[in-house]
């Protein structure tokens, strides 16, 4: 079924019957999770002459935030080394930890450790300094093609943080000054992965299924121009934020919320969004640095659990996803059911201080 075609009114079945994953679908993708890191966790570095320690291993991407769509099954699997105590020593070494993964899963494959076939991406495994070891985990007891992974090896910034905490001002102001000095901003989001995955996964249902709706229209848009569009964590923050800005209601109607998102991105030259959740400005260094960042060209969409790293990605993307979007405003599912265009919530595309 085309989203194109379907009425506003209808918006929620079609999310119901085609966006939601099934109890299969979910318990497969659950299977390869718990396999995966299991693997990590016990198998992976026990034999290891450096003595190196699994801290934890944290689920990431839509699987860990709850808003998977039904039949793309991917998962992020964050793994905190004992050896990666900075960030710096995160972007130095973490490549020879994804060799050494990549050599146990062979070796395991080799061993029939487990029952499972592993296809690891071409393209991702010649990248000079990898930030992940790509793989599909496949098995002939799931009818669905495999599990796509991204294994991320990260230096455990946060340590044991616990859900509805706000972390230490400190390790952002060790974050920051890392970041300037190596002229990696963004590139150590996987430390935050914990709290990325609560920002998201504490929404009320309903968001989420918005969420997975703005998702799959970003995936027929994907399909259609190419990759060169803003990162799909662009879309699903905004759609947060629209949310937020839009009243907070658990209850809502789909279509609204829709159609707000695709009004802000065709507003992509004002975009300005932050959260203060697990950063603010009270820290003289942190409060200097989102100054700053705020004061970039727009877009500028911050990452919730890492000030240094503005999601949105370049204009150019968001140019050739706002006329895709101009063109939807038009189509069935945004028009009620005399016609008329459906309104959307009264949000500004910045924050009032941006």
């Amino acid at each position: 079924m085309e989203l194109t075609g379907i009425p506003a009114k209808s918006l929620d079945k079609f999310i119901e019957d085609y966006l939601l994953p099934d109890t299969p679908f979910r318990q497969h993708v659950r299977q390869a999770i718990h396999i995966i890191s299991g693997f990590l966790k016990e198998r992976c570095f026990r034999n290891s002459q450096q003595g190196v320690r699994v801290s934890k291993v944290v689920k990431g991407g839509s699987s860990g935030k709850g808003t998977t769509l039904k039949g793309r099954s991917d998962a992020d699997l964050v793994v905190f080394l004992s050896p990666l105590t900075s960030f710096e020593k995160q972007l130095e070494f973490r490549g020879e930890y994804i060799k050494e993964i990549r050599r146990q899963l062979e070796a395991c494959q080799r061993e029939k450790y487990f029952e499972f076939r592993v296809k690891f991406d071409i393209q991702n495994s010649t990248h000079e300094r990898p930030r992940a070891l790509s793989f599909t985990l496949r098995s002939q007891f799931w009818p669905q093609e495999g599990v796509e992974f991204d294994v991320l090896p990260a230096f455990d910034a946060l340590g044991q943080w616990s859900e509805g905490c706000r972390p230490d001002p400190a390790i952002y102001v060790k974050l920051i000054r890392e970041c300037e000095n190596l002229r990696r901003e963004g590139e150590f989001s996987p430390c935050f992965t914990e709290l990325q995955k609560a920002f998201l996964k504490q929404r009320p249902a309903k968001v989420k299924s918005l969420i997975r709706l703005v998702k799959h229209w970003y995936q027929q848009c994907k399909e259609k121009l190419g990759k060169q569009l803003p990162p799909q964590y662009a879309l699903e923050l905004l759609t947060v934020y629209a949310w937020e800005r839009g009243g907070e209601r658990t209850e809502f109607i789909t279509a609204q919320g829709f159609r707000t998102v695709l009004e802000l991105v065709l507003k992509y030259q004002q975009l300005c969004i932050y959260w203060t959740k697990y950063y603010d400005f009270e820290n003289s260094v942190i409060d200097q640095y989102l100054k700053k960042q705020l004061k970039r060209n727009r877009p500028v969409i911050l990452d919730p659990a890492d000030p240094t790293g503005n999601v949105a990605g370049d204009c150019y993307g968001w140019q050739r996803l706002a006329e895709e979007a101009s063109a939807w405003l038009s189509y069935p599912c945004l028009r009620n059911w005399d016609g008329s265009a459906v309104r959307p919530w009264n949000v500004l595309p910045a924050v009032h201080n941006c």
